[in-house]
């Protein structure tokens, strides 16, 4: 199994330095389905054994380089599997593109990724986009993530306390 991720890291690679050089978009499309691909099957195979977190790492690490890529699909893509996947590694990448890509669509993939990764970091991070992003449609979609980051940070406390009060048997 191991062989075969490794064939499809280096397939996803070629694929890359490809699209780099030629920059032809039926490529994007190839190339943000093998990540999927790759991203999914480490997903749905994963185990305990030391193979699997190798794979799991390489593929964090290749959706790390995607988020360095030219290519603005990739960029996305990359971006929304490491905030699905929770990649901690990823905020400061992310908040780089937040703050500093000039593509709008790339700004609110960054800061879905950050609400969706969930720390205090990357939550202010959305919090400040609030603020501060020129973009009328970036501020309003931050806003939104940041509205329902609270919306359910309100119900798992209103949650808790009800638990804690049934169990004192009030």
């Amino acid at each position: 199994m191991r062989v075969i991720y490794e064939k499809a890291g280096k397939i996803l690679l070629k694929l890359l330095q490809q699209l780099m050089e030629s920059k032809m978009k039926h490529f994007t499309r190839i190339l943000t389905f093998m990540v999927f691909l790759l991203v999914l099957s480490n997903t749905t195979f994963a185990g305990d054994s030391k193979s699997d977190v190798d794979v799991r790492e390489s593929t964090i690490a290749s959706l790390l380089e995607g988020l360095a890529s030219d290519n603005m699909g990739l960029k996305s893509s990359c971006a929304y599997m490491l905030g699905k996947l929770k990649v901690t590694e990823a905020i400061i990448p992310l908040m780089r593109i937040l703050h500093n890509d000039v593509n709008e669509e790339l700004r609110i993939s960054a800061a879905l990724a950050l609400y969706k990764i969930g720390t205090p970091i990357s939550i202010y991070a959305v919090k400040q986009a609030v603020r501060f992003d020129e973009s009328e449609r970036v501020n309003k979609l931050a806003h939104n993530f940041y509205t329902e980051y609270l919306r359910e940070k309100l119900n798992n406390t209103v949650a808790t306390e009800t638990d804690s009060l049934i169990a004192q048997g009030k």
